[in-house]
Order: structure tokens, then C-alpha cells, then sequence
């Protein structure tokens, strides 16, 4: 007796510890709010950090400063030099938002920065000059200046619509570098990114291309950075990690259906564009449902296709494809009109990861079931006062009868 006392003792006191340690894990998943809270408090160089961090990884939608440090370090697995300009990035387009006091919600939340950091990885990707070339830092830094300022502009344009920009200010910046500068500027040429040619078994490439698919959102051929990508966006959000899994089969496929090149296809430059747009439809700016999972899929394959037409066009202008792929086909779907009401887009001001999201529905729903509830038991009371006990006349009845019957359909009112 007194040995099965003294487990059941230890297992007690060990609960509260487990449980505790459970909920600090908890805290840093999804956008770790309590973290953010917290860094609210802090010195203005603390939170810059947190900026910056947050800003790496809203490029894949997270709002995470542990995902941003872990991508961060898979930048620095696959070339120190393009995270370190990708950093640079990130911190000059987030101070520059600052400096033209652009929303402080949106600024801590990494919107201002996931454009910066493109820009500043994506420019040290396409520079014939090489690594460590410190001259690069001077458009890096111009350039890095003005996508608070691009990104301001056209989101007057898209918030008439309630959608975001997307990347829509690194394409054309990045566009305009290349195009301005071309192959034979005496300091800043620009050479087209090409994958390695040497390849390895079928099955081994067809594993690979997976997670080099993610890694190249980034331009990172390394399936090791990759991977890193894909255990950030897990910490954030299981559900982001699976889609853009999904949509990188998705561009791999569509590659093969295509008969692309086939470093092209296992060098993951058919992956990117859907991995995006996997990520964007299925649960961010949608509420997850299966049918948006099934929409979430149709436009990685529409987008992996535009992703074959965009690189021909752009290919003729001597500049790459980018993002406008990504762009491109997830607009097409944001703005579709349907009936439907499972197909829920939600508005920018609620977005967040997926999970959330979810949540953030079923109180929707909640709260208009109750409000309807409320609205017909203050009808019916106010018609037995006027009736003072006399027999409700037909279109009383009928007016009840069409009350109930919105609300056990409520949910498909409330969003068609």
C-alpha cells in the first residue's frame, strides 16, 4: 500500500511539470502570440529582431520568429552569403516601413520585411560577380528601400479587392535590376540560375526534387535546406507543412507531364510557384475545408502550368520567371466568385496560419447562431404581446416558420 501511495505521489507532482512543459512547447507553434506580447515590452532592438525573424518566414506565410531562425539557418546551410544578404534585406525593408510609419501591427507581424529578404537572396542568386562581392550591397540596399514603398502602393490598388500583394513588390523590383543592369554591366552583371546537371538515380532525384522544391521559394537547391524550410513551417503549423509538401508534388508532376527538362524538374524549379500556391488556398487565406483542399490542389497544377508559359515569355526579356507565376494563377482563385459556402475566403484582417483560422470560423459561426436565435425568441415574444393570447395570424406563422427554418441552415447563410 504504501509503495502504490508513492507512485501515484511522483506521477501527481508530475503532471503539473509535463503539462507545463507542454504548454511552453505550445507557445512557440502557430504565431506565437504570447512571444509577441512579450517582445511589445522589450528595448526597440529586440524587437527588430523579432521583426526580421518574422519576416524571413512570412515568405512562406508564418508568422513564427523561431520558423524565421530556423530557415535562417537553413539559408546559412546552403550558402552563407545569400543569407546574409537575405538578412540585409529583410532589416533595411523593415526599418525603411518604420521610417514611413507604415501599420506597426503589419510591421511586427514580418509584412514589410518577407519582400526585403527576395530581393536581398534572390539578387546575391543571379549576380555573375559571385559570393562575397561587397559592392553587391549597394542595390541590395536601394532596392531593399523601396519595397515598403511598392508594397504601400499597390496594396491601395488590391485593398479595393481584399487581397494582398503577395510578392508582387520583389518581381518587379528584382525585374527592374535585371533589366536595368543585363549581363555585360561592368558591375553588376546578372547571370541566369542554373541547376546542376549531374543528377543521381531516378528515385533518388524524384525524393529529392520534394524538398528542393520548397527550398528554391528561397532559390536553394540543397534538399537539406529544404528540409530545414519544411520543419520550420511544421513548428508553425502542421497543416502549411503539408501543403506545401503537396504542392511541390504537384509542380513535380506537372513537370513530368510536360516532358520539362529534366533538370528543371529535379532541381525543384517546377516546385516553387506551387508550393505557394498550395499554401495560400489551402487554409490561409481559405477556411480548410476539403473542398478548399481540393481547390488548394487544382491551383498548384494550374499554377505549375503557368509556371511553363510564364518561363517561355519572360525567357524572350532575358529575366527569370520569379514568383509572377505564384502571383498570378493564387489572384485567379482569391477572387473567385462561388456559391458554395464551404469555399470561405476569409478577410485580410483575420487571416492567419490555418489552424486559427479554423477556430476563428467556428466562433463566426457560433456567434450568428446565437444572434439569430436571440433575434427570433425577441420576435415571437414581441408577437405574443401584440396578440395579447390571440391565435397568430397566417403571416405570423409563416414569418416563424421561415425563422427557423435560417436558422438550422444558418451556416450556409451566413457565407453565400
Amino acid at each position: 500500500i504504501w509503495r502504490k501511495r508513492t507512485v501515484r505521489q511522483n506521477h501527481l507532482a508530475s503532471e503539473p511539470f509535463c503539462s507545463g512543459v507542454l504548454r511552453a512547447l505550445w507557445d512557440f507553434t502557430g504565431d506565437m502570440r504570447p512571444w509577441g506580447e512579450w517582445v511589445k515590452r522589450q528595448i526597440l532592438a529586440i524587437q527588430l529582431i523579432d521583426y526580421i525573424l518574422r519576416g524571413v518566414a512570412q515568405v512562406m506565410f508564418v508568422n513564427n520568429s523561431l520558423s524565421g531562425l530556423l530557415i535562417v539557418g537553413g539559408l546559412f546551410l546552403q550558402n552563407p552569403w545569400w543569407a546574409l544578404n537575405g538578412l540585409l534585406g529583410t532589416a533595411i525593408s523593415t526599418v525603411s516601413a518604420i521610417a514611413l510609419r507604415q501599420n506597426r501591427d503589419a510591421v511586427s507581424a514580418g509584412l514589410h520585411g518577407y519582400n526585403g529578404s527576395l530581393v536581398g537572396i534572390l539578387m546575391a542568386v543571379f549576380s555573375a560577380k559571385g559570393d562575397w562581392y561587397p559592392w553587391l550591397f549597394i542595390p541590395n540596399v536601394l532596392l531593399s528601400m523601396l519595397c515598403p514603398v511598392v508594397s504601400s502602393a499597390l496594396s491601395a490598388i488590391t485593398s479595393k479587392w481584399d487581397v494582398p500583394i503577395f510578392t508582387l513588390p520583389f518581381n518587379i523590383l528584382i525585374c527592374l535590376h535585371i533589366s536595368a543592369t543585363g549581363a555585360a554591366h561592368p558591375f553588376f552583371p546578372q547571370v541566369d540560375f542554373q541547376p546542376k546537371t549531374r543528377l543521381h538515380a531516378f528515385r533518388v532525384q524524384v525524393f529529392l526534387s520534394v524538398p528542393v522544391g520548397v527550398g528554391q521559394v528561397f532559390g536553394c537547391d540543397n534538399p537539406w535546406t529544404g528540409g530545414v524550410i519544411l520543419l520550420a513551417l511544421l513548428l508553425c503549423s502542421p497543416t502549411i507543412c503539408f501543403h506545401a509538401i503537396l504542392g511541390s508534388i504537384a509542380g513535380l508532376c506537372t513537370g513530368l507531364a510536360l516532358a520539362a527538362p529534366p533538370a528543371d524538374v529535379y532541381s525543384g524549379l517546377w516546385g516553387y510557384n506551387s508550393v505557394l500556391s498550395c499554401i495560400a488556398i489551402g487554409g490561409v487565406f481559405y477556411a480548410l475545408t476539403w473542398q478548399t483542399h481540393i481547390l488548394a490542389l487544382t491551383c498548384a497544377f494550374f499554377c505549375a502550368y503557368v509556371s511553363s508559359a510564364t518561363s517561355k515569355l519572360m525567357s524572350v526579356l532575358s529575366l527569370p520567371a520569379c514568383t509572377w507565376p505564384f502571383c498570378l494563377s493564387t489572384l485567379i482563385f482569391l477572387l473567385l466568385s462561388s456559391e458554395n459556402p464551404a469555399l470561405c475566403r476569409l478577410p485580410l484582417a483575420a487571416v492567419s496560419y490555418p489552424e486559427e483560422n479554423r477556430r476563428y470560423l467556428r466562433q463566426l459561426k457560433a456567434w450568428g447562431r446565437g444572434r439569430a436565435q436571440s433575434s427570433i425568441q425577441e420576435a415571437t415574444e414581441g408577437m405574443k404581446v401584440e396578440n395579447d393570447g390571440a391565435a397568430p395570424s397566417e403571416s405570423e406563422f409563416i414569418f416563424t416558420e421561415v425563422s427557423l427554418c435560417l436558422v438550422r441552415h444558418l451556416p450556409v447563410c451566413l457565407f453565400i
